[in-house]
């Protein structure tokens, strides 16, 4: 298996998927069922959130995230953007047409929720 960095194999570094955050009701249920039916075992748990292993290094990881009632509508899914400068990333998704929303912390980890030009959400981290 082929295990080079994505800017060593030609591909452009800069944001990537980190993740795809699923809001669940029930996320240690949830995240049981999808981790059984993909065969990707858990890789970490933080009140309220638990990260699936990446089938390989280097791709998006499946993410339940606890929250308190069903989400109404389309926005059951979000995309977490990790960049080496997640300022700059921001400021470019303001430009560009996004709106912040809220942020939040884990201990050390920081993130912005942020909403695209047609209010679907996303998260934006450092790498």
């Amino acid at each position: 298996m082929d295990t080079e960095e994505p800017a060593q194999s030609g591909y452009k570094s800069g944001p990537r998927i980190a993740s795809i955050m699923v809001n669940a009701v029930d996320a240690a249920r949830l995240s049981s069922f999808w981790s059984e039916l993909l065969d990707m075992p858990v890789s970490a748990e933080h009140e309220g959130f638990i990260w699936l292993r990446p089938a390989e290094p280097g791709l998006p990881q499946l993410a339940f995230q606890q929250v308190a009632a069903p989400t109404e509508g389309r926005r059951r899914l979000h995309l977490d953007l990790h960049d080496a400068d997640p300022s700059a990333l921001r400021r470019k998704a303001e430009t560009l047409g996004a709106a912040f929303v809220e942020e939040h912390n884990i201990g050390d980890f920081h993130w912005d929720v942020m909403q695209d030009p047609e209010g679907n959400e996303f998260c934006i981290a450092q790498d």
